[in-house]
């Protein structure tokens, strides 16, 4: 995991950074299963957006074009910040259209009240303040929805210290983006094992490769 839902989101599809990025969004029901494994949506969300969608094939399809041309943007804006780049207007404006549409859809909800403890703090025998949280309206009634608490996640990480992290592979074309909490701030690989092991095999390749030509023209290696 990159450390950030909007990082995860961005992350569906593979070798980004690439010419010839391989999807993982090929399907409106791969891209709610995402969201669902990544605690976005619930089963019974998932379920409804699922039957709303096979009602609509048109719908559907449009719902999907709408998901990856707004992963696209988030990609393209954290690559942009991880390399100290301001991201192009055009998915700016794409993040604040969704960012926009899912606020509308963000409520405020109470808590059950907790229960009475003695004390002078609160009060003997009353009751402490009713707890409150954020809570989505309607995820199960429009085929994006999901897109709503990326979206929100996206702009809290955009306006956080924790920008500053963000972190792109090194190992080209992977573009896979991750949240560097290394105690050094060091971290340059999605996976030493994975792109961290091929940079190296490369390079020892490289060393390989320079010492036999040296060899070939008499230049000691």
């Amino acid at each position: 995991m990159s450390g950030d839902i909007s990082l995860d989101f961005a992350n569906t599809a593979e070798w980004h950074a690439g010419p010839e990025p391989v999807e993982r969004l090929t399907t409106y029901v791969s891209a709610v299963q995402w969201a669902q494994k990544a605690g976005i949506l619930s089963d019974d969300d998932a379920k409804s957006l699922l039957s709303r969608a096979r009602a609509h094939p048109a719908g559907e399809a449009q719902a999907l074009r709408r998901v990856v041309a707004f992963r696209e943007a988030v990609y393209h804006i954290f690559s942009a910040a991880a390399h100290g780049q301001p991201p192009a207007s055009s998915d700016l404006d794409t993040l604040n259209s969704e960012l926009a549409e899912g606020l509308t859809h963000l409520r405020l909800v109470a808590s059950k009240v907790p229960e009475a403890q003695p004390g002078p703090a609160v009060g003997a025998g009353s009751a402490g303040p009713p707890q409150f949280s954020w809570a989505w309206s309607g995820l199960e009634d429009d085929l994006t929805s999901f897109l709503w608490p990326v979206a929100r996640a996206a702009a809290a990480l955009l306006t956080s210290p924790q920008l500053a992290k963000v972190r792109e592979c090194a190992g080209d074309p992977c573009g896979w983006l991750f949240l560097d909490r290394s105690k050094n701030a060091t971290r340059r690989w999605c996976d030493m094992a994975d792109c961290g092991n091929r940079a190296k095999a490369r390079r020892y390749r490289s060393r390989q490769k320079d010492a036999s030509a040296g060899n070939n023209t008499g230049v000691p290696a």
